[in-house]
């Protein structure tokens, strides 16, 4: 089976092409912007009749599309998430490979769901975002191309590789800061929000599945139970061997010298600097010994605010049913491995 694979090197995409050079029948063809791809393409850019004769050319029997953007404003999310599965559809139309299309999508285009709810395929999406927006847009083109396709709506993916700007990619990079520091506290905002963390390993081999299967239309792909952030991080700070105290910056009202738990916090390590409008050499002595007498009794806390910003609410749970009954696929790796991985690379980093 020749398949073409659109994003390789993307966080998803790199192990779909690790499982998917794991089957001795698979012959592969990695397609994208970098140079390491066999063929480099912009899909935001490059006309479908381009690669309409590349796909005459190379006529696989599936192609798998990784790519997209999680970043950027309105436009760069609509280029890179919408503009380019259109390119591919467009292009598949006027092909003759007749391939099968996989395509990526997200938990983010069903938007926000009512707590303690599973989320079905046939659940109505409204996506709270542009980013849910322009992978909703994606899913509706392939889903009216007529072509042979299903679209995997993947929702938290979690585990190696774990881009460092998401949610438990920084909550991983706060601890580290933290030990490395020897922070004795670390407060964490946003931590009530609950998300399905699905390993992307997982997720390599439900698009593995897919690709084998003629299963047509949309199909979750998560854990099927939500997990609180705070009890993610009560897990990584067990992997890591943190041995603070975690705190919930917005569990408690503000006092006078607090930040609004509304309000985006820098990330503050230690203790603020003295007053400058005070005798800077009087102040910086009594700082000093003040400081030494408070780390004693209180060691330096980190604080962190986590947004999460897909635009669900407080609350997702994918019910992934589907995914059984007709990919034969369920999840195999829990949610402490893919955390313990995430924290080996930031560990690394001190």
């Amino acid at each position: 089976m020749r398949v073409l694979l659109i994003g390789a090197n993307g966080y998803i995409g790199r192990f779909v092409a690790d499982r998917l050079l794991a089957d001795p029948a698979v012959q592969l063809t990695a397609l994208g912007r970098g140079d390491d791809a066999d063929v480099r393409f912009d899909l935001a850019t490059g006309s479908p009749g381009a690669l309409t004769r590349f796909l005459d050319a190379v006529h696989p029997g599936v192609v798998v599309n990784c790519a997209g953007t999680t970043r950027g404003g309105a436009r760069d999310l609509t280029r890179h998430n919408t503009v380019a599965v259109a390119t591919v559809c467009e292009a598949l139309r006027r092909s003759g490979c007749g391939a099968r299309l996989v395509q990526i999508g997200c938990g983010s285009e069903y938007g926000p769901s009512q707590p303690g709810s599973s989320t079905a395929e046939d659940a109505v999406p409204r996506p709270g975002g542009p980013y849910g927006v322009s992978k909703l847009a994606a899913t509706e083109l392939v889903l009216g191309s007529g072509l042979d396709a299903v679209v995997l709506r993947v929702f938290s993916p979690v585990g190696p590789g774990t881009p460092a700007g998401s949610p438990l990619g920084r909550l991983a990079e706060a601890m580290r800061r933290a030990m490395q520091s020897g922070d004795g506290e670390l407060k964490l905002g946003g931590l009530g929000t609950q998300r399905d963390f699905i390993d992307v390993r997982d997720v390599a081999r439900a698009v593995h599945a897919a690709s084998l299967s003629a299963a047509q239309g949309v199909i979750n792909i998560g854990s099927g139970r939500a997990v609180r952030l705070r009890d993610a991080a009560g897990i990584l700070a067990r992997v890591a061997g943190y041995g603070g105290t975690l705190n919930e910056l917005d569990a408690h009202p503000p006092h006078a010298h607090a930040p609004h738990p509304t309000t985006p916090l820098r990330t503050t390590i230690g203790h603020p600097r003295p007053d400058p409008d005070h005798d800077r050499d009087r102040e910086r002595d009594r700082d000093r010994d003040r400081d030494r007498d408070r780390h004693r009794d209180h060691p330096p806390t980190t604080q962190v605010a986590f947004p999460y910003p897909d635009g669900c609410g407080s609350w997702q749970q994918a019910d992934v049913r589907t995914a059984r009954d007709r990919l034969g696929w369920r999840p195999r790796i829990n949610l402490e491995e893919s955390l313990a991985d995430i924290w080996m690379e930031a560990a690394c980093r001190i």
